[in-house]
């Protein structure tokens, strides 16, 4: 019997966007995540939290096939967003990609103009036909990210030139231009300062009207601000999922518990 507790959510079957059952995920001999069981609600922030190491990062990856890149990995199991295996051999990664978007643990923006970082996956997948449409996403996008009014008029300065906080910005609005379902965030705040942080918070909060939002955090306060369901991993399980206030509040496994309380971790 598995290790493992997953209260009742009020998360009706149309709202889960992915849902994941009995996930593997292998580097070489090594047995990174075991089992993971997890249905992911639409429109809503979910939270991985658990110690450096416990797979919440080699998780998310999964969730657009990153793993994929990484010669020595394999994952097994049966990942679904919106009913369809992801692993379907008709599902072409590139694809996938553009619906779901991924946003890092640095800003990476591309050596570009900030008009050319956002306008680049539209461009590359096709997404639009005239160059009206295109600025059209770019403004749409970079307003999305809270951040069109401080670069508009600037839009062909390079993108390496903003400050931290509006580098990831940037990289919200470039991960979003491709219109996908889904977004992905390892740790989108830790390379920033207090004030980016806050910024980047309000932002999250704001795209979980539009998105499925998995942010991957190692602050037990991050995750309690922002999210509204969250996933405690630890030693490549998972161990308890919920909804946020009662995994901080009441959380069923003493696991839980101890890493929320500071005694592991």
């Amino acid at each position: 019997m598995k290790d493992i507790l997953i209260p009742e959510l009020d998360v009706t079957a149309d709202s889960t966007k992915i849902s994941a059952r009995g996930v593997q995920v292998y580097y070489g001999e090594t047995h990174a995540i075991r089992d993971i069981d997890v249905d992911i609600p639409d429109k809503a922030v979910t939270a991985l939290i658990g110690p450096s190491g416990c797979g919440k990062s080699t998780f998310l990856r999964c969730l657009n096939r990153m793993n994929d890149t990484i010669t020595t990995a394999r994952v097994q199991g049966d990942i679904r967003i919106d009913g369809e295996e992801i692993h379907d051999p008709r599902i072409d990664p590139v694809q996938l990609r553009a619906k779901v978007g991924m946003v890092f643990q640095k800003p990476n923006p591309f050596p570009k103009s900030i008009r050319d970082n956002v306008a680049y996956g539209p461009k590359i997948h096709g997404l639009t036909r005239t160059r009206a449409e295109l600025d059209e996403v770019v403004e749409k996008s970079l307003r999305r990210a809270a951040l069109w009014d401080e670069v508009k008029d600037r839009l062909d300065a390079p993108g390496t030139g903003l400050s931290g906080g509006q580098q990831q910005r940037l990289c919200i609005a470039r991960a979003i231009a491709t219109s996908p379902q889904i977004l992905l965030m390892d740790e989108p705040c830790s390379a920033l300062d207090p004030i980016a942080t806050a910024q980047i918070e309000e932002l999250i909060d704001e795209l979980r009207a539009r998105f499925c939002v998995v942010i991957v955090t190692h602050s037990m306060q991050q995750a309690a601000r922002v999210s509204q369901r969250t996933a405690f991993f630890h030693l490549g399980s998972l161990v308890e999922y919920g909804e946020t206030g009662d995994i901080f509040t009441n959380p069923a496994d003493p696991r839980t518990e101890s890493y929320i309380t500071g005694r592991i971790g």
